[in-house]
């Protein structure tokens, strides 16, 4: 997905999907969650908009757009592949699984590849610590990767 143009449009979607909420309480993450849904990510310029309707200030908004992993400030691949990293996975190779998929995608944590195809992206847990190391793409779960097993889960989802 592309940056949205802060424009006319760009506000009025902002706030349609601020006032279906405002009334709620705790409406924070149910917009943020709307937004990212409607742009791939939650546009920095959104921030402050949503601070002020919410009686909140920008850095509260950020602080919880920065915490929460599900929640990207800045547009992502069509594709995001998490790689887990907790420590069942770390004491079972997930660091050098890690080192040998950044290198094979030509891309870091964060990142996402030039095509604009894949993000790669750290999560730490994704409940596979039996199988470890795990990887996640999309709704599709593995278990024991390795780089083989990580690439054929690429190649199947189209990135």
């Amino acid at each position: 997905m592309t940056v949205p143009a802060i424009d006319a449009d760009f506000l009025l979607r902002l706030d349609e999907i601020i006032a279906a909420h405002k009334g709620r309480e705790g409406p924070l993450l149910p917009i943020l969650h709307d937004i990212q849904a409607e742009w791939g990510h939650v546009p920095e310029a959104a921030q402050p908009v949503i601070a002020e309707a919410l009686g909140m200030t920008r850095a509260e908004v950020h602080g919880v757009v920065s915490f929460y992993h599900d929640f990207r400030d800045h547009p992502h691949g069509r594709h995001v592949l998490r790689l887990c990293r907790a420590e069942a996975c770390q004491s079972m190779g997930a660091e050098a699984l890690a080192d040998e998929v950044r290198a094979a995608l030509g891309i870091d944590w964060h990142e996402t590849t030039p095509d604009g195809r894949l993000t790669l992206e750290p999560v730490f847990c994704l409940g596979l610590c039996a199988c470890a190391p795990s990887a996640q793409m999309g709704d599709r779960l593995l278990g024991r990767a390795d780089l083989a097993k990580v690439q054929k889960l690429v190649a199947e989802a189209g990135a």
